[in-house]
C-alpha cells in the first residue's frame, strides 16, 4: 500500500471564480502566498463541515479576498490580507460591530495576537493553528444562525 503525501490528503478549495480574485492572490509576496492559500482552503473547508452555512462566495472587498454566505446568510464576512506595515505578517478580518475578535480572545487569549476588535494577526514563520483557526472562522460563518430568534410557536 503507497500513503498518500500529506498534500494528497489535504482538501482543495474551489478554483477562483473570479479572476480577480485570483489577480488578488497571484500578486502577494512569495513568502505570504501559500499562507493565505491555505487561509483559503480552511474557509471553505469549514464551510462544508458546518451545517447551515451553504455555499460560500469569494470576492472581492476593499481588495481583500473575502468570504460571505449569500445562501443562507449564516455568516459574518471574511477578509484575508497580507498586512502593509508587516513585512511577515498577514491577517484574518472580522467584522468589527460583532463581538467575533471579543470571543475569540476569550476561547484563545495565547493561540493568537489581534487587531482591536477587526482581526487575528498571523505571522508567515509560524505554521498556522489549524484548529483554533477553524474553530474562529465556524463561529464567523454561523454567527447569524446563533442569533436568529426561533419562530412562533416553536
Amino acid at each position: 500500500m503507497v500513503a498518500k503525501s500529506k498534500n494528497a490528503r489535504r482538501k482543495s478549495a474551489p478554483t477562483f471564480a473570479d479572476p480577480a480574485v485570483k489577480a488578488a492572490f497571484d500578486a502577494y509576496p512569495k513568502r505570504l502566498k501559500p499562507k493565505l492559500l491555505a487561509l483559503r482552503r480552511l474557509i471553505f473547508d469549514t464551510a462544508k463541515t458546518n451545517k447551515g452555512v451553504g455555499a460560500v462566495e469569494e470576492t472581492l472587498k476593499w481588495g481583500q479576498p473575502s468570504y460571505l454566505t449569500p445562501e443562507t446568510k449564516s455568516g459574518s464576512t471574511i477578509r484575508i490580507d497580507a498586512i502593509k506595515a508587516g513585512a511577515d505578517r498577514y491577517a484574518v478580518y472580522f467584522h468589527c460591530q460583532t463581538n467575533l475578535v471579543e470571543t475569540f480572545r476569550e476561547l484563545y487569549p495565547d493561540e493568537f495576537s489581534y487587531g482591536g476588535n477587526r482581526c487575528i494577526i498571523l505571522n508567515a514563520a509560524d505554521d498556522i493553528p489549524e484548529p483554533a483557526l477553524r474553530h474562529c472562522v465556524a463561529l464567523a460563518l454561523t454567527y447569524h444562525l446563533s442569533r436568529r430568534k426561533p419562530a412562533r410557536g416553536k
